[in-house]
């Protein structure tokens, strides 16, 4: 069974990188629950999903359609082995750190419910920025990401709640296209070929959606 190892925590620290002056990119795990709801618009609401984090550059991160940032222990596992360094949960800033589920395989608009009541729904892809190049502090750490194509899932809430690390993943839903998280991260970076399939999912943000149709 899926199971959700972490929930992780901003740990605010400088980021030289933005204007911002402040990163939450160093995210933590933290013990007991968390409470779980929807922030607002991405420029003026609340920025995280999750109670206690923090999002500093809320024009370009946050905001409902990427209220909470998934990303997959096995896929963190491969990062080890290829860098030979230790990444703990949290490394790549992600808010839940998953065990079990293929989160680059799963589809866009897919539902999780996390834990005896939260329901997630899977909805962006993250396109890596100076602030992780920075963070990682790895040369060419950009491409090296984009190539592998595995950037984690973006998810919107659909039920609040409270959850915790322990608690069970149960994949609850799934639409009947093929648009994955890895489609996706492909289409947008370097295989635009790819684009017009995005279309196929209506759970896409909506900007995302218009920027897609403008390029296809």
């Amino acid at each position: 069974m899926a199971e959700l190892i972490s929930v992780n925590l901003a740990v605010p620290r400088p980021n030289p990188a933005k204007e911002s002056g402040v990163t939450g990119i160093d995210k933590r795990p933290v013990a007991g629950p968390v409470l779980v709801r929807a922030p607002g618009p991405k420029d003026g609401g609340l920025g995280s999903g999750l109670v206690g984090d923090g999002i500093f550059d809320r024009v370009n991160h946050g905001g409902d359609d990427q209220a909470v940032y998934a990303y997959a222990r096995e896929d963190l596992d491969a990062w080890e082995a290829e860098l030979g360094r230790t990444l703990p949960n949290g490394a790549f800033g992600e808010n839940l750190t998953t065990s079990g589920l293929d989160v680059t395989g799963a589809l866009v608009g897919e539902r999780w419910r996390v834990g005896e009541q939260v329901v997630l729904e899977v909805a962006d892809v993250r396109i890596p920025c100076r602030t992780f190049a920075d963070w990682m502090a790895e040369h060419g750490w950009v491409k090296r990401f984009t190539v592998r194509a595995v950037p984690g899932a973006y998810l919107r809430i659909i039920v609040p709640g409270e959850i915790r690390a322990g608690d069970p993943i149960e994949v609850v839903s799934r639409p009947e296209h093929d648009v994955t998280v890895g489609l996706t991260f492909r289409a947008l970076t370097r295989e635009p070929e790819l684009l017009p399939r995005l279309l196929a999912a209506d759970a896409l943000p909506d900007d995302l959606k218009e920027a897609v149709a403008k390029r296809t």
